[in-house]
């Protein structure tokens, strides 16, 4: 189970990394007003996915934990485990809706991506974690 929490707070850092260079990309798209090309399809998706990959190491590790844990009665876990669905939900909508308008910005991406990260470092920050901890276990 340890390994677990070790793939689950690793994979924080590749997910804020994957954020922050969306953000840039859409926020420079929209800037210098560049046509959209898939980039920004594979971008956001590239985000999503590893959004998702994370909320599925966080969904396996609450079934795993043992009913008596501490995490289980931890209020700032469930704050936590709502505002990482709201940021998967969100980003999600927005690169949905992006990619079905007849022509897709940069602006619902950015918005998405931009959000999706917010609710994610306040979900880190919930649960008394650093977003740069040196140790998973260790906050």
């Amino acid at each position: 189970m340890r390994m677990l929490y070790y793939a689950h707070s690793g994979l924080r850092y590749l997910v804020l990394l994957m954020g922050l260079v969306a953000v840039a990309y859409f926020a420079f798209g929209l800037a210098t007003k560049r046509p959209v090309d898939k980039s920004v399809r594979i971008i956001g998706s590239s985000f999503a996915g590893l959004l998702d990959t994370q909320i599925l190491l966080g969904l396996i590790l609450l079934v795993v934990l043992p009913q008596s844990s501490p995490w289980r009665v931890y209020p700032a876990f469930w704050g936590h485990l709502v505002m990482m669905l709201l940021a998967a939900g969100l980003a999600h909508a927005l690169l949905v809706i992006n990619r079905k308008r007849p022509n897709p910005g940069y602006l619902l991406p950015l918005i998405g991506v931009g959000g999706a990260l917010v609710l994610v470092i306040g979900g880190i920050l919930a649960i008394g974690r650093s977003l740069m901890a040196s140790t998973p276990l260790g906050g």
